[in-house]
């Protein structure tokens, strides 16, 4: 049996492990890597294997940039500081048809460029404006996408925890991930509020015009915006003048919200306390996740699958843009099944050495991942951000939240489509730091 057939049974074993006994990505990532391994090589080989680049990747200095992003999220979270956002958007946008829907993901973009998770944007933004849309006579299926699809801005709008592992996986530098991921952010917020617009003008049911709210109290509400956008210049403003490093600019932004939330009583100990608690979760979910693509990336490595796929890629006489198409419909349709972080950490070994090959621009290539790995989040069975926004309004029928991400989802295809005909997009801010 060839090396590279080891490497494909091992992945179908992988996915049968999954599928069957529910396990988590990492732990079966860790095990079918680790048998594979053994299999391919020799058990003593994987022991040591497990132990040196375990070893090597978590005692790296710049790993701490993990915890320290998903802190400051947690931090801006329970200070209050997305009601402040979404209070300061609707006052400007809230008399709008859809207006409501609008100022939400507007808050959204805000909140994401200094949060990075998409399931907090989504359980934060869901808390405050869901009871706002119901009470100005918005429709379920307006409210509850609007509320499922913004929340994955949080995934491409720095600092993104997606971009953090796509650039401890692949060895790149999480600055230029970072800046490079800012635009397509902007992007994809921009065809959410075209979308919004549009669906409002067709169906003005949809999202009611709210009360008109004077100047005075237009410009009394940027009050709520300066500190997120303070936050953000700070650190990305960092990372871009190279005052920090990716880990030092996550702890400037752990300090400075910190600074401007407790003097003022906007985070209590109780939330403090959150703070650290959900912290320590989602960070040992993700060094788990690192853990088990690690093993399994050093068995795919040995048995030479990825760099057969890729020759055989390169190979075929299509452009490499048809074979860009079929790796973006396997992430969507992986999404469907498999957690999409889950599946983007998993499927990284395999795929970007593809891309490479193509001759894609690494930086680019990784954006336009990341933007498909968003899709995941809100496409069902398995779409995280639709069972979030029924855990925050049970009386909303499940069937009705994946209805209403049908449109949106039409935008994220929009968007990375754009991406693919102008990567100038994703790649200006970051040649512009060179």
């Amino acid at each position: 049996m060839s090396l590279a057939a080891v490497g494909i049974i091992g992945i179908v074993l992988l996915l049968l492990v999954l599928f069957v006994l529910g396990m988590p990505v990492g732990f079966a990532m860790a095990i079918v890597g680790f048998c594979g391994f053994w299999h391919v090589v020799s058990f003593h080989a994987a022991i040591n294997m497990v132990g040196t680049d375990v070893w090597t990747t978590f005692s790296k200095y710049g790993l701490t940039v993990v915890p320290l992003f998903i802190f400051l999220g947690y931090i801006a979270f329970n200070s209050g500081i997305a009601d402040r956002l979404y209070n300061a958007a609707y006052k400007w946008f809230g008399h709008w048809r859809g207006g409501l829907a609008i100022a939400t993901i507007g808050a959204d973009e805000l909140f994401a460029a200094i949060c990075g998770s998409n399931t907090a944007t989504v359980a934060t933004m869901g808390a405050v404006a869901l009871p706002q849309m119901k009470k100005y006579g918005y429709d379920a299926l307006l409210s509850s996408g609007t509320i499922a699809t913004g929340g994955t801005l949080g995934t491409v709008m720095p600092p993104s925890v997606v971009l953090i592992i796509i650039g401890l996986q692949t060895q790149q530098s999480i600055i230029k991930l970072f800046l490079a991921g800012i635009l397509p952010a902007v992007l994809l917020g921009s065809l959410f509020f075209l979308t919004i617009f549009v669906l409002c003008r067709i169906r003005p049911d949809l999202g009611p015009a709210g009360p008109r709210t004077s100047l005075k109290e237009k410009f009394k509400s940027l009050w709520g915006v300066i500190e997120a956008v303070a936050i953000f210049v700070l650190v990305i403003g960092g990372l871009y003048l190279g005052v920090f490093t990716p880990t030092e600019a996550g702890a400037a932004g752990v300090f400075f919200t910190l600074a401007v939330t407790v003097p003022f009583g906007r985070l209590s100990w109780k939330g403090l306390i959150d703070s650290f608690r959900d912290t320590l979760k989602i960070s040992a979910m993700v060094f788990f996740l690192v853990t088990g693509a690690i093993i399994f990336g050093r068995f795919l490595a040995v048995t030479r699958l990825p760099f057969s796929v890729a020759e055989f890629a390169t190979g075929l006489p299509v452009s490499r843009y048809v074979i860009l198409a079929i790796v973006l419909v396997i992430y969507i349709i992986g999404g469907c099944f498999v957690d999409s972080l889950g599946f983007l950490v998993l499927t990284i070994p395999i795929f970007f050495p593809l891309g490479m090959a193509l001759g894609f621009d690494p930086i680019w290539y990784s954006i336009i991942l990341t933007m498909v790995t968003t899709m995941g989040a809100i496409t069902p069975p398995v779409g995280v951000n639709i069972y979030v926004v029924k855990a925050i309004n049970p009386e909303i029928e499940l069937s009705t939240i994946f209805k209403s991400i049908i449109f949106f989802l039409m935008a994220c295809v929009v968007s990375i489509v754009i991406l693919i005909i102008f990567p100038k997009i994703a790649l200006f801010i970051p040649h512009m730091a060179r």
